[in-house]
């Protein structure tokens, strides 16, 4: 086991990647939203320009498990303010917050009854340069954290991105509660921007990240490279025996640049995706199907390449963290400043997407479901790309219906 020192990267075995033609295509109608969110579109089957007419989302009824078309998102409490570029965040039972400053490489910890945020600890050799994506980025908790104590990240060096965990114990002295860095995968591509960095556990107990190309186009279909892919692995960072290539840590190839990750009721894995000019993407991830870029953006309909279930302008979401409650897919959008909600029947969508808090609270980033009915949001005003308002950045606890 590494422990984050230098070393070799573990390798991705080469293989192709498994084909597939998209199931699951949503055609687009407004946005649905009361917040006056620019219109929703339907994409042309050639080309990039969206269709003059809005349509309804889909032409078969919505099944009796559906989720509503509308639906309700209200802010119930503001849990802490005056967070520098915070960009993951995991809720401990105890209902204290973990969150990680990507500039600063620290973990702070809020306790929103006392109304208080500590640090318990930086973790060694963040890398992040100004105006640029790369630091500390996701968290997540170990499934046995209450008995293993594991804290895992996903954060940039100087080198590459990689993930570590490391034990936190509550009880050392403020600033000295992590323990060392033991890290379970290095050689993830980085990069000033594209670095992906979402890692979240899923129902089957295996650690999924979402990773980038950092700009480099030809990265996504490289099944040799872990840049433009979700991977998929033990707790310790091996390769499951059932992932879709033998020996490779890539579950789905063809991402230009993933930052969310959510499973819904049924078990499914859904991922939101950054476009590059044209289409951002509410993709749902099946093993080994490759999801095209950089030879498709957006729903093209093409052979070999699976088509995301809703698509956006880019102006209107480049997404970033998604969770799901009350039946519906949430996801922040940074330079679309919105909160999108995105009702599910199914594996497509039930209704168009509806927008929520439009310009309200700037550039959003990171979404986790609390229960069924709350969800917490992030902003991401001090990223460099925002305008900071007084008290930013700020994590708001919101009611979802």
């Amino acid at each position: 086991m590494s422990t984050g020192g230098p070393g070799t990267a573990r390798r991705v075995l080469g293989g192709a990647a498994a084909t597939a033609v998209a199931a699951a295509l949503v055609a687009g109608c407004s946005s649905g939203s009361s917040t006056g969110a620019p219109p929703f579109t339907k994409p042309s089957h050639t080309s990039g320009a969206p269709a003059a007419p809005p349509a309804s989302t889909t032409s078969a009824t919505p099944t009796p498990s559906a989720a509503p078309a509308k639906g309700t998102a209200k802010v119930t409490g503001t849990l802490a303010t005056k967070l520098a570029a915070p960009w993951g965040l995991v809720r401990l039972a105890d209902g204290t917050l973990l969150v990680a400053s990507r500039d600063t490489g620290k973990i702070i910890r809020v306790d929103p009854a006392r109304k208080t945020s500590t640090v318990i600890g930086t973790i060694p050799g963040v890398a992040h340069s100004q105006g640029g994506e790369a630091g500390l980025l996701g968290l997540a908790l170990s499934p046995d954290f209450g008995t293993d104590h594991l804290l895992y990240a996903y954060f940039s060096t100087a080198s590459d991105n990689r993930i570590a965990r490391m034990v936190f114990d509550p009880t050392r002295a403020s600033g000295d509660q992590l323990g060392a860095p033991d890290t379970i995968l290095r050689g993830i591509p980085t990069g000033s921007i594209h670095n992906g960095g979402r890692i979240a556990f899923g129902p089957d107990g295996m650690l999924y990240a979402g990773t980038g190309e950092t700009a480099q186009r030809g990265l996504a279909q490289d099944m040799s490279s872990l840049g433009g892919k979700i991977l998929r692995m033990t707790p310790d960072g091996q390769v499951p025996k059932d992932n879709p290539v033998s020996g490779s840590l890539v579950y789905s190839p063809g991402h230009r640049n993933v930052q969310g990750l959510a499973w819904d009721a049924q078990g499914r894995l859904w991922a939101s995706e950054f476009g590059q000019d044209t289409w951002d993407e509410l993709n749902l991830i099946e093993p080994g199907k490759n999801y095209g870029w950089p030879v498709v953006e957006g729903i093209a309909h093409r052979a070999g390449y699976v088509d995301p279930v809703v698509q956006w302008h880019t102006d209107d979401a480049s997404p970033s963290g998604i969770a799901y409650a009350a039946g519906s897919i949430w996801m922040a959008s940074l330079k679309g400043e919105r909160l999108w909600r995105i009702p599910l029947d199914g594996t497509r969508a039930a209704a168009p997407p509806q927008a929520f808090f439009t310009r309200t609270y700037g550039r959003l980033r990171t979404v986790v479901a609390v229960d069924d009915h709350t969800i917490l949001l992030t902003t991401s005003n001090t990223d460099g790309r925002g305008t900071p308002k007084p008290g930013d950045d700020k994590i708001l606890r919101i009611s979802v219906s």
